[in-house]
């Protein structure tokens, strides 16, 4: 029964804890606009469950490293948006998975989707016809994001590689 005690614990006080680094360094620390911020994000998740499911370790441990990660995520948020070689170095470049009512194979292959996938992305974004869907870009977080209307303005596929 002990052991049940302390993991209880062990979970509310690191679930407080991640709480308090969030309103400490911002929700920024769980937004996914990057690749990286996907991976601090898992890697907290990943944390917070060793660490209430490891009574055997020190909580210390655990909840260092949680105030590691929110600091690496920070210094990297940061980075990113002041020295320009560290997006590229830290994010992959979104893919153009069709364009114009296209399938663009190869790219949908890179990415490792099929084409069922694709559509089961265009029908969760309401898409109803092939023709005036005007973009789907794979994103570096793994997130889908389809445009699709009468037109596309060529900023919002800034960025994106077609190959």
């Amino acid at each position: 029964m002990s052991d049940i005690l302390e993991i209880i614990v062990r979970t509310i006080v690191a679930v407080a804890l991640v709480v308090t680094l969030t309103r400490i360094f911002g929700l920024r620390s769980f937004s996914k606009m990057s690749g990286f911020d996907f991976a601090v994000t898992v890697a907290i998740g990943s944390v917070l469950a060793a660490t209430a499911m490891s009574p055997g370790t020190p909580f210390w441990h655990g909840g260092l490293t949680l105030v590691t990660l929110f600091v690496v995520q920070t210094a990297i948020a940061h980075a990113r948006s002041r020295i320009k070689g560290v997006v590229d170095a830290t994010d992959n470049d979104p893919l153009l998975i069709m364009r114009d009512g296209v399938i663009l194979h190869d790219n949908l292959r890179g990415a490792g989707m099929t084409e069922g996938d694709l559509i089961g992305k265009l029908r969760e974004a309401n898409a109803l016809d092939f023709s005036k869907v005007r973009a789907v870009v794979f994103e570096p977080t793994g997130d889908v994001s389809v445009l699709h209307g009468d037109t596309c303005d060529d900023r919002l596929l800034k960025g994106v590689r077609d190959a």
